[in-house]
């Protein structure tokens, strides 16, 4: 069986302010540790040019948005390019006056910009008000082909979805990606708040459990005040990891913590896993029509 070993990381940052440029350094000086230390790919977290401005519907955030391609992705791609890795960021994407998306762009070596992934679920939630900033995406669920293998790209509410995983690994993607902003309030006690840890990364982890694949899982940290007056603000609660394709964790960061992850992976562990545990194989997809109404009434 073919071995495919790729190392991967995945930096995991505070935001402590909404100068882009500023944001771009610093996220690309972990890019270029990584890079050193043999990173052949690396995954930022979600929306790191700025703070996370979702805490509050305000137009005037739009200001933050930016075309694709624009400034950001001709940082990025060059940094892609200097350091011959392939790069995934986050990006809040103007498409058109009136037209926003969360969006994840990915860059490869010297081929600059191979590919793009649209946010599909978005979120509405206290605290989180993306529903007011981004339309749903149009991409689809396809994995994007680069130098390392074909990338499952999907950005954080997305991975309370299994289907989202299913049709990526059915699409051939080697690896899942899921940059992510997500935290606590500070007003949950702490059983409340392991018990929201433990779901968002147990769900993600049976991404990998279902489908044989490695995932990887960039989330930011530190405590970001809202700007609501009497608002909670959000401690993100960090711990980024990586996974392998039986779900068992190769590498985790803290919680209040800056840190970068390093993992060496065989992609070809995949099909050794699918072997032992051919889940592809006994799906039952005549049973599954109904999967796609809202609900059985």
């Amino acid at each position: 069986m073919e071995r495919r070993t790729v190392k991967i990381g995945l930096v995991q940052q505070a935001v402590s302010g909404n100068n882009r440029q500023e944001n771009w350094l610093l996220s690309a000086e972990q890019v270029a540790v990584l890079a050193e230390q043999g990173a052949e790919l690396v995954l930022l977290q979600e929306l790191h040019s700025t703070l996370y401005f979702c805490q509050e519907e305000n137009a005037a955030n739009f200001d933050f948005a930016e075309t694709i391609p624009g400034e950001a992705t001709v940082f990025f791609e060059a940094l892609a390019r200097r350091l011959n890795i392939v790069l995934v960021v986050s990006l809040f994407e103007k498409r058109a006056p009136g037209l926003h998306h969360n969006t994840a762009v990915v860059f490869d070596r010297d081929r600059g910009m191979v590919g793009k992934y649209r946010k599909m679920h978005i979120p509405d939630d206290p605290g989180y008000y993306e529903k007011f900033y981004f339309s749903p995406g149009d991409t689809g669920f396809t994995p994007i082909a680069t130098s390392i293998g074909k990338l499952g790209v999907l950005i954080c509410w997305d991975q309370w979805y299994p289907e989202a995983a299913r049709l990526m690994a059915m699409a051939g993607a080697d690896i899942l990606l899921y940059p992510t902003a997500i935290g606590w309030d500070d007003q949950d006690d702490s059983e409340e708040k392991q018990r929201q840890h433990s779901s968002w990364e147990i769900i993600q982890r049976s991404h990998a459990v279902a489908n044989g694949l490695p995932v990887m899982v960039a989330n930011r940290t530190g405590f970001e005040v809202s700007p609501m007056s009497g608002a909670a603000g959000i401690r993100f609660w960090g711990q980024s990891f990586i996974a392998g394709a039986q779900g068992e964790i190769l590498a985790r960061a803290g919680i209040d913590s800056e840190e970068n992850l390093l993992v060496t992976l065989d992609l070809g562990r995949s099909e050794q896993v699918r072997r032992n545990w051919p889940f592809f194989r006994d799906r039952r997809i005549d049973a599954y029509r109904e999967i796609s109404r809202c609900w059985l009434d």
